[in-house]
């Protein structure tokens, strides 16, 4: 089995190898830093699993989401992310990923992940779930972040969360005015003028604590 772990964390690929290891024999391991170096091996080799970091320098995983699955459509690939917000997993669902799992799960629900991923299903938290069947449910009534591009989104989140945005810049390795162009879009399609009511626009709609 050949599987692909691109994250920008060396500890992370590495527990990730093991944990596979343990349950699968013998694996292939393909390691990418980022998603320019992940969609590299993509474009290069057939992979039967592919587990990508949602947050990674320059192209994130929900760039390198979209760019994988116009080459490789019927390859399953796993969304990884440091945090369980289920807005980030319904886009990567909508985008084509197997599954949405948070790096701090249980061994044993990666596990499941992974199985039903190979199986060519998805994989769905309850949390997830949930926020899917509401949206099914009531597909008129989406919200107006809805607007915004994964990008933007991330960007909108962190400036949301108090960062400047040269912080951004930095976190994100993109550059500043490469950042200051996705804070104008922000604030043009969410019909807001600053920082400020970024904040308060995303603690309202229940994206920031």
């Amino acid at each position: 089995m050949k599987v692909l772990i691109a994250d920008d964390h060396n500890v992370v690929r590495e527990g990730l190898k093991h944990i596979i290891e343990g349950q699968y024999r013998p694996v292939i391991f393909g390691d990418a830093r980022d998603g320019t170096a992940a969609l590299e091996l993509i474009w290069k080799e057939e992979w039967d699993l592919v587990l990508l970091d949602i947050h990674m320098p320059g192209r994130d995983g929900l760039e390198v989401l979209r760019e994988a699955k116009k080459e490789r459509p019927r390859m399953p690939v796993l969304i990884l992310s440091g945090s369980s917000e289920e807005e980030y997993a319904v886009r990567a669902l909508r985008d084509g990923a197997s599954g949405y799992i948070n790096k701090n799960a249980a061994e044993e629900e990666f596990l499941r992940a992974v199985s039903e991923a190979l199986a060519g299903r998805c994989y769905l938290t309850p949390a997830v779930a949930q926020r899917l069947a509401r949206e099914v449910a009531a597909p008129s009534d989406k919200p107006v972040y809805e607007k915004l591009s994964d990008r933007e989104y991330q960007v909108m989140k962190m400036l949301a969360a108090g960062q400047t945005v040269k912080e951004v810049a930095g976190e994100l390795s993109l550059s500043v005015k490469t950042v200051s162009t996705y804070r104008t879009r922000v604030l043009e399609k969410l019909g807001l003028t600053s920082n400020v009511d970024i904040a308060r626009f995303a603690i309202k709609a229940g994206l920031v604590g």
